[in-house]
């Protein structure tokens, strides 16, 4: 199952560069994950500040 972002998110752009996979972009309200390119690893949870990042 993929990651997904609350909105929680503050749209600083930390996970974006750290997905392996590019899987991170900017959406309308704050930064989406792709679930179809996801790989479950975890990354953008561990560098998230806000804690906005979660397996969905």
């Amino acid at each position: 199952m993929a990651y997904v972002i609350s909105d929680e998110c503050i749209s600083c752009g930390s996970c974006e560069g750290e997905c392996p996979v590019s899987a991170i972009s900017q959406g309308d309200a704050h930064y989406e994950i792709n679930a179809d390119t996801c790989i479950d690893c975890g990354t953008c949870a561990g560098i998230c500040p806000t804690g906005a990042i979660s397996e969905g």
